[in-house]
C-alpha cells in the first residue's frame, strides 16, 4: 500500500479519535456543570437587590427549608438569613414548587417578637433555581378587618339605631298629644332624654370601634404604664361600684409597661370593670389584677356575678351580642363594650381570654406584650422643684376632712394561686 495513503488513513483515524475524546470531555464538563448547578444554592444575579427593595416579606429558601436571602420586612414574621422556616404550612408550600410552577395559599401566621396576634397573610412560592424557591408573604389583615367592619356595620348598626330613633319618634308624638298635661309632657321629655343619651352612647361606641378597626385610626404608640391605666379605670368606676353596692379592689404586680395608646387601654379596661359591676350582685366584689409572666402583661378583671353560659362564650365578643338581653337593655348596655376590648387588645398585639362559670362569676384577661420601662432622666439640674406656697398650704390645712361615699380601693389585695382576685 502506498505510504501516502497509509498516512492519510492514520490522520483520519487520529482526527476521529481526537474528536471522540473532545466530545467525551465536553459532555463530561457539561454534566459536571449541570450537577454543580443542581447542587448549588448560589443566588441568582440581582435577587438580593430585589429583596432589599421589597415592602412585603420575601425570602429565598433551599430544599432543606434554610433561608439564604430575605427582605427586611421578613423579620416581622421571624424569618431571617441562616434560619429555617418554622411554619409547617410555609414549608409545605415551598415543597410543592420543587418541580416548577408556583403555588398560593392564605393562612394565619404569628408575627415574630412580642406579638400574640396572628396575621392573615397571602403567601406565594415560585421556583427560581434548581435548588431555590422564592417565598413572598403579603399581610392582608387590614383588608380583612376593613371588609369585616363594613359588613358588620351595615348588618348590625342599622338594626340597633332604629330602636332609640323609633322610641324618640313615638315619644315626640305622645308629647304632642299630651300638650295640655304638663306632668305627662315632663314624663315623656325625661324618657326622650334617656333615649337620646342611649343613642349618643351607642354612636360614641360605634365611632370608637370604627377607629380601632381602621388602619389609620390610631396615632403613634408610646410606652404606657399599666399602673396608671388600672388606677384611672378603677377610679372612674368607683361611684358606679358604690351605687351598686359592689366592692372594687385592685392588686397584683406593679411597674409593668406596654407599647400602646393609654386612652384606648383605659377605655378597654374600663369596659371590663363596668361590665363586671353591672353583672355582680350587691355585696359582692370586683377585682382588677395585673400579672407579668414571660414577657406578657396580663390584666384580669374578675367578678362574682352570674357568669356566662358555655353556649355564649364563643360569641360574647361579637358586636351587639348580649348574653343577657333583658339585663343589658335595662342597664343601658350597647353590646359593643367587649367588642371594643377585643379589638383594642388586638391592635396592641395581644389577645383576650375568658374564664367563666355560671353562678360563680367570670374573669376576663387582656394579655399584652411587655416592654422595658423607659429610662428616667435622673439629672437633678435639669428639673427644679417649684417653691411651695406656704399660704396655700395653710389654707388647705384649715379645710375640714371630706367624707366620700366611694368604696375604699385596696392597693395590696392578695392574689390567689390561679391569678384571680376574689
Amino acid at each position: 500500500m502506498d505510504s501516502t495513503l497509509l498516512a492519510l488513513l492514520a490522520l483520519g483515524l487520529g482526527v476521529v479519535i481526537g474528536a471522540g475524546v473532545v466530545a467525551m470531555i465536553v459532555a463530561a464538563m457539561r454534566a459536571r456543570t449541570v450537577a454543580e448547578q443542581q447542587a448549588s444554592s448560589e443566588l441568582p444575579d440581582g435577587l438580593t437587590d430585589v429583596l432589599a427593595a421589597m415592602d412585603d416579606a420575601a425570602c429565598a429558601v433551599d430544599p432543606s427549608g434554610l433561608v439564604t436571602a430575605a427582605s427586611t420586612a421578613a423579620a416581622r414574621f421571624g424569618i431571617g438569613v441562616g434560619a429555617t422556616l418554622d411554619n409547617p404550612e410555609l414549608r409545605q408550600l415551598v415543597r410543592a414548587v420543587r418541580e416548577g410552577g408556583s403555588e398560593r395559599a392564605t393562612l394565619r401566621l404569628a408575627r415574630g417578637g412580642r406579638s400574640l396576634d396572628p396575621r392573615l397573610v397571602a403567601a406565594r412560592a415560585s421556583r427560581i433555581g434548581p435548588r431555590l424557591s422564592l417565598l413572598i408573604i403579603r399581610d392582608v389583615t387590614e383588608q380583612e378587618r376593613l371588609e369585616q367592619m363594613r359588613t358588620d356595620f351595615v348588618a348590625n348598626t342599622s338594626h340597633e339605631l332604629k330602636t332609640p330613633v323609633g322610641a324618640v319618634s313615638l315619644l315626640a308624638e305622645a308629647i304632642e298629644s299630651a300638650a295640655d298635661d304638663p306632668a305627662q309632657v315632663r314624663a315623656f321629655a325625661t324618657r326622650i332624654q334617656a333615649e337620646a343619651a342611649r343613642l349618643g352612647q351607642l354612636t360614641g361606641r360605634i365611632m370608637s370601634l370604627s377607629r380601632l378597626q381602621s388602619s389609620d385610626g390610631l396615632g403613634a404608640f408610646g410606652p404606657v404604664a399599666i399602673d396608671e391605666v388600672i388606677a384611672t379605670s378603677v377610679e372612674a368606676h368607683a361611684v358606679q361600684a358604690a351605687s351598686a353596692g359592689v366592692e372594687l379592689t385592685r392588686g397584683g404586680d406593679r411597674g409593668a409597661w406596654v407599647q400602646g395608646d393609654a386612652q384606648i387601654l383605659i377605655e378597654a379596661v374600663g369596659n371590663l370593670v363596668a361590665n363586671a359591676i353591672v353583672y355582680s350582685p350587691r355585696g359582692s366584689r370586683v377585682g382588677v389584677g395585673v400579672r407579668v409572666d414571660d414577657g406578657v402583661v396580663e390584666i384580669s378583671v374578675s367578678d362574682q356575678g352570674i357568669g356566662i353560659d358555655e353556649a355564649d362564650r364563643d360569641r360574647i365578643f361579637e358586636r351587639f351580642y348580649r348574653a343577657d338581653e333583658a339585663r343589658s337593655r335595662r342597664t343601658g348596655g350597647t353590646g359593643l363594650g367587649l367588642s371594643i376590648v377585643k379589638h383594642a387588645t388586638q391592635r396592641h398585639g395581644g389577645e383576650v381570654r375568658l374564664w367563666s362559670r355560671p353562678g360563680r362569676g367570670s374573669t376576663f384577661t387582656m394579655r399584652l406584650p411587655q416592654i422595658a420601662a423607659p429610662e428616667v432622666d435622673e439629672d437633678p439640674g435639669r428639673h427644679k422643684k417649684p417653691k411651695k406656697d406656704k399660704s396655700k398650704k395653710k389654707r388647705k390645712a384649715r379645710k375640714p376632712p371630706r367624707t366620700s361615699s366611694t368604696p375604699v380601693i385596696s392597693t395590696d389585695h392578695p392574689r390567689t394561686d390561679t391569678g384571680e382576685l376574689v
